[in-house]
């Protein structure tokens, strides 16, 4: 599976993985990598689309139709496994000290929840979850007994894929027997908000929620 590494300035630092949106490994996330690299984290960034050609596709309209497409054809199951395999490898890297978490956005965001679930089992669950709009979440509560990672979840309270009941829904299933959860929502901002392109971004709900993760991650997994 290739996968893309950026390094902090200092050459070394916890690990993080970042899971991609369903239009692939964009520059938009290769921008978030470097966003956590800069602050202080060695980021693998794994293409989980490999299996089906490592498309990337237009973010916005006209790639719409592709993503969704390309996201029935994803095998989830193995995704998962792709992505647990993703952890392991950046915590198996010599310049990553300490801790390793995950982060991912949209399509990645329910990835990252997945992971944690999964590598759980395995004794080798994430130091640290934060989620972006996770859009397989409504189909995985059933797995939030099994996260139990210090986790930070982002919602948009106009998301038109994830309406507010199935937030709430969320919020009660991932806070459930966890006290290490932060479960934040942004008035009138909707699905994608993080994204840069002019059909999803919502620029104070992206700003909020990046100083959240921030601080988050520097408490959660220190540089």
């Amino acid at each position: 599976m290739p996968a893309d590494l950026y390094l902090p300035e200092s050459g070394e630092g916890p690990g993080m993985v970042v899971y991609q949106e369903i239009f692939g490994v964009t520059d938009y996330i290769s921008s978030r990598a470097r966003d956590l690299a800069a602050l202080g984290y060695v980021v693998l960034v794994p293409h989980l689309y490999h299996r089906l050609g490592d498309e990337v596709v237009q973010e916005g309209g006209e790639g719409l139709p592709r993503a969704m497409e390309l996201m029935n054809e994803f095998d989830w199951e193995q995704g998962v496994k792709d992505g647990v395999a993703a952890l392991a490898a950046v915590r198996a890297r010599d310049e990553v000290r300490g801790p390793a978490g995950v982060i991912g956005f949209c399509f990645g965001g329910g990835m990252a929840f997945n992971v944690a679930a999964a590598a759980k089992a395995d004794r080798a669950a994430p130091d640290a979850l934060v989620s972006y709009y996770g859009s397989a979440l409504p189909n995985l509560l059933e797995l939030a007994p099994e996260v139990t990672s210090p986790s930070l979840h982002h919602f948009g309270t106009a998301d038109d894929y994830i309406p507010m009941d199935k937030v709430e829904e969320i919020e009660a299933a991932v806070t459930a027997g966890n006290d290490d959860v932060s479960f934040l929502t942004y008035e009138g901002a909707g699905h994608a908000f993080d994204n840069p392109s002019p059909m999803f971004h919502h620029e104070a709900a992206s700003s909020q929620a990046w100083v959240a993760t921030e601080s988050f991650l520097l408490e959660k997994l220190p540089v």
